[in-house]
């Protein structure tokens, strides 16, 4: 009984042999040469204290192992984590890249070659549509403008005098010369009857009674001339007189019209309101008109650029564009201003695609709000155009997604308590989501719960799923491989 207990005792302390550290060893191992020495004194032989003692070793490394094991079973199930399969109510959103584009820009220059007087603004002045930018030199107008306005008061005078006719003074001195050329007449008749009876007494000759008739004649062909002349006064101007005045008036309105206007086209206005984007003057400076040819740049052929009111250009993968119409809500961000959202609409969509690097997509104008007038020309943008909401759907965690034998699926949690294995089970997909969860089209139902978390080195090839069946994603997790990606503008996302 005494050799039972001792045994037992050892057999205890064996147990415990291998969770001691090094120093603890060395001592308990001092301890059992001594205990199998006591063995031997007791009457047990050798050999048998020896077996005794390398089985109470190998058992103690048994229980010491399953100990250990245990723990680490426990370690792992701590690090397995699981998500229930939901079903929400998901926006959808189609994200594309972008950049900040003025909605109109324009170099503005004179319409006429000349100097340049004086330049009201400066590089990144924001103006408003009509307001004053710039003056030119307009003394070479002043003089024609004087002299147009001139030829116009002297039609305008010469149209007036022929409207109002002869004055009564001018008529009554033609009346009057009627009347005197009537008396000449009946004075020359008078001599001609006299004439005519001496010529028949015979006391006269031919010859003076024939130049009696010719001054009668001129005298009744001075009446006559008088006559008409004191109608043409009373009757007034002719139609054509008139018509002509008229036409010399507006010809001389015309020049100065002309004059005015070359005048107004020296005092440069902002064509629509936006912001001074380059200064190309200076006063002093020549300047001559743009033209289709001009460079941008060129000091001498605009004074300043504007740029109106910001928008968004973004490029929209082909198999995304019939989701895209006018009017969408939009929400923008800028790498300028990280965690700042800017909204908008959709408010152009291009009829006509572009090609680059074999890549089709579609460009889609938006506007933007910029109270604050933060966003400048050319910025980096990314674009989420809200296309609609997919309602009561099954969604999943996508890093639960993972890849077996070529097949995208999750690890389903099954079996009863205390024995619940993970199980592969392959699903479809569609859209993912900002917040990290795919649409699950089949293979799922609410209330599955699949694992989201995997021991180090034991997470199957996952895959991070794309918006729409037949449109592959890149690789998440573990490095799986995604199937052929969308072109140009990302795809749909929430």
């Amino acid at each position: 009984m005494l050799k039972l207990r001792s045994l037992v005792g050892w057999l205890s302390e064996t147990i415990d042999f291998s969770l001691l550290s090094f120093e603890q060893r060395a001592q308990r191992l001092d301890g059992e040469s001594k205990l199998v020495k006591d063995l031997v004194k007791r009457g047990i032989p050798k050999w048998a204290a020896g077996l005794v003692v390398v089985a109470l070793i190998l058992g103690g490394g048994y229980v010491a192992f399953n100990q250990m094991a245990a723990a680490q079973r426990r370690e792992l199930r701590r690090q397995v984590q699981t998500a229930t399969v939901e079903r929400q109510t998901l926006p959808v959103t189609i994200s594309a890249n972008g950049s900040v584009l003025p909605e109109r820009s324009a170099n503005v220059s004179p319409k006429s070659s000349g100097i340049l007087k004086q330049l009201l603004v400066q590089e990144g002045d924001r103006v408003r549509e009509g307001q004053i930018l710039a003056y030119m030199d307009a003394s070479n107008l002043q003089g024609q403008y004087t002299q147009a306005r001139g030829q116009l008061a002297q039609a305008q005078a010469n149209l007036a005098k022929i409207i109002a006719g002869n004055r009564p003074q001018d008529i009554a001195q033609a009346a009057a010369q009627v009347a005197n050329d009537r008396a000449a007449l009946a004075s020359a008749e008078s001599t001609f009857e006299q004439n005519q009876q001496l010529f028949k007494d015979g006391a006269l000759a031919q010859r003076d009674l024939i130049t009696s008739r010719a001054s009668r004649d001129q005298a009744a062909a001075q009446v006559r001339k008088s006559q008409q002349a004191l109608d043409l006064q009373k009757v007034g101007s002719r139609s054509e007189d008139v018509a002509t005045a008229r036409a010399q008036v507006l010809s001389a309105q015309g020049a100065v019209e002309t004059i005015q206007a070359d005048i107004n086209d020296t005092i440069i206005r902002a064509p629509f309101s936006g912001v001074v984007t380059k200064k190309y003057a200076d006063p002093g400076a020549f300047v001559t008109p743009s033209t289709a040819g001009s460079s941008a740049s060129s000091a001498s052929a605009s004074i300043v650029a504007l740029a109106s009111t910001n928008q968004i250009s973004a490029n929209v993968a082909e198999a995304n564009i019939a989701q895209i119409k006018v009017g969408q809500s939009v929400e923008i961000t800028v790498d300028a201003y990280p965690g700042k959202t800017f909204a908008g609409k959709v408010i152009q969509v291009a009829a006509q695609s572009t090609v680059t690097q074999n890549v089709t997509s579609f460009e889609v104008k938006s506007s933007v709000s910029d109270s604050e007038n933060l966003l400048r020309s050319g910025m980096n943008a990314s674009v989420n155009f809200k296309v609609g909401t997919l309602s009561d759907v099954v969604v999943v965690p996508t890093v639960a997604i993972v890849r077996q034998d070529g097949t995208s699926g999750v690890q389903v949690i099954s079996g009863q308590q205390g024995n619940r294995r993970p199980e592969f089970r392959p699903i479809t997909t569609s859209i993912s989501t900002d917040d990290g969860k795919t649409v699950v089209l089949s293979g799922l139902q609410e209330g599955d719960r699949v694992l989201t978390s995997f021991p180090q080195g034991d997470r199957p090839q996952s895959r991070t799923p794309s918006l729409f069946p037949g449109m592959g994603g890149g690789g998440r997790g573990g490095g799986g491989t995604g199937g052929p990606g969308g072109a140009g503008g990302g795809a749909p996302q929430r």
